[in-house]
């Protein structure tokens, strides 16, 4: 085995980072009034630089900005879209944890225009990225298009706006299009489409949810895998694009549970993409099994066999047991090693430390070398 010089590589990560504490005091100064964005701006380029610089300490092939200028992993992004508004009102969804429930509620959306995108979303915040890397693959992390939907369904869409499915699917693609063209006009040659619709259709209470927004609860995921197809059908040349799909990730909790049967053999088959970042910290994720249907070929799975959602360092020894049993459903050379999702996916971020974090990323590193080589 050897390891890879294209992503995913042998050894990457999410892309959300614990944010410094010096950040958050940052934004309750801009809301309290007592610095204003540009001085925001450049505490947040401080912090980028240091979380580029510990990443490619450590040895990491691929570098994020660590979504330390978002508020969430999709959101600011989605708000970002051409005829999306912030809708008054919250959504609330529930998360667990081994201690009990907690609900988070997110502002909601509503699809108030045709859809479409004026500027590259998240353009600046890539060129910095760029700039600031010395070696390692910058990656940029964006929202799938199935999130748009995901979040409201056909309740959230001004029907005035699109009275047909269609031409909201048939707008809200051809923006990803133009997104993702624009973003390899930069240079982005590592895009990340991270959909957590795809892994919360596993669990029969979301699937109820999913009929609950006008959707089919049974073929949800495919009609969603194919439009991710159709958003990032005219990806330059040169572009790597994966998929992360964890089962939530807010203050150490999650909100869906169930392994990955209901959706693996569409998703491994017939999502196009290069790699899969896919969670197994827990017995929440199930088994291996499903990578059965894994094609032989290109196609890469990540294993997020290392948990954010606590500090407690896992074994080396243990992650190399887990790396072989995957291995017995798909090809060695056709896995990575990951966390299992980011560490901040919020700005609120997990219950653990910076030097948790550290540890964590370095530990797969080192695995990923004794493993691949």
């Amino acid at each position: 085995m050897a390891m890879r010089d294209t992503p995913p590589f042998r050894a990457d990560h999410v892309g959300s980072l614990l944010r410094p504490e010096r950040l958050l005091r940052a934004r309750d100064e801009l809301a309290a009034g007592t610095i204003d964005a540009s001085e925001l701006r450049a505490i947040e380029d401080d912090a980028i630089r240091d979380a580029v610089r510990m990443q490619e300490e450590i040895g990491l092939r691929s570098v994020t900005d660590g979504e330390l200028r978002r508020a969430s992993w999709h959101m600011d992004f989605i708000y970002s879209l051409d005829g999306i508004s912030k809708k008054a009102g919250h959504i609330a969804v529930t998360f667990r944890n081994e201690d009990g429930e907690l609900e988070f509620t997110p502002a909601a959306l509503h699809v108030d225009g045709k859809l479409g995108v004026s500027k590259v979303i998240f353009g600046d915040d890539f060129r910095f990225l760029q700039e600031t890397v010395t070696r390692s693959v910058p990656k940029l992390t964006i929202p799938s298009p199935s999130m748009v939907h995901y979040r409201g369904g056909k309740a959230a869409i001004d029907p005035a706006v699109y009275p047909e499915m269609d031409a909201f699917w048939a707008d809200l693609t051809a923006a990803y299009r133009e997104e993702v063209r624009r973003l390899g006009e930069l240079g982005c040659t590592y895009l990340q489409v991270d959909d957590t619709s795809l892994a919360y259709m596993n669990d029969p209470h979301q699937r109820e949810y999913v009929a609950s927004i006008g959707g089919d609860p049974e073929r949800q995921h495919v009609e969603y895998i194919h439009h991710i197809n159709e958003a990032l059908a005219d990806r330059p040349e040169g572009m790597t694009v994966t998929t992360h799909m964890c089962r939530g990730n807010f203050r150490s909790s999650w909100a869906a549970e169930g392994g990955y049967d209901f959706v693996a053999e569409a998703l491994l088959n017939e999502l196009d993409v290069d790699g899969f970042f896919m969670e197994w910290d827990d017995e929440r994720s199930g088994g291996f099994e499903p990578l059965r249907f894994l094609p032989k070929g290109e196609k890469q799975v990540v294993l997020g066999l290392v948990t954010t959602k606590r500090g407690e360092l896992e074994s080396k020894d243990e992650l190399k047991r887990r790396i072989e049993e995957a291995s017995k459903y798909a090809s060695l050379d056709q896995l990575c090693l990951s966390p299992q999702c980011g560490f901040s996916s919020t700005v609120e971020g997990n219950l653990l430390t910076h030097e948790d974090e550290v540890a964590k990323l370095r530990l797969i590193v080192e695995t990923a070398e004794e493993v691949w080589g």
